[in-house]
């Protein structure tokens, strides 16, 4: 369980960088997926497999993700004297769906990759990401001495 907590943390940041990949990749910058491949070992088919997942996924997440904003901002636009109780209700039902979408492709999108992944490639993750988790909090400890 911990190690799936561990993994979705890294494909979460991992998929919410993914529209910035093709810019990253434009402009000479590594892209996430190669810096995962030289975090555990990715081999070229495995790195094509998850750019293949990660493509296939991202457009229809992103429009999804566009409908929430539009969605949420349609419930902004209810706040007024006159309001329309069912049109905020029928706004956040379909906001509920949307994001409830979102969060069902998203973990069908890190199952997938995380099926890609060897054993060895999972335990280096999972070593990896604890390392990070730890530079994170001594430099938040770091910064709250500091202040």
């Amino acid at each position: 369980m911990k190690l799936a907590k561990l993994f979705g943390t890294a494909l979460v940041a991992l998929s919410l960088s993914a529209p910035a990949l093709a810019q990253q990749a434009a402009g000479g910058q590594p892209d996430q997926v190669a810096q995962l491949a030289q975090m555990v070992g990715l081999s070229e088919d495995q790195q094509e497999e998850i750019r293949g997942i990660l493509d296939g996924m991202q457009d229809e997440i992103g429009t999804l993700r566009e409908e929430a904003q539009a969605l949420q901002q349609k419930m902004q636009g209810e706040i007024k004297a006159d309001y329309d109780e069912d049109a905020i209700r029928d706004h956040a039902e379909d906001l509920g769906e949307v994001t409830g979408e979102i969060a069902a492709l998203s973990t069908l999108m890190q199952a997938k990759v995380d099926s890609v992944f060897t054993q060895e490639q999972r335990d280096e993750l999972d070593k990896k990401m604890q390392q990070m988790r730890q530079q994170m909090q001594q430099r938040q400890m770091m910064q709250q001495q500091g202040q």
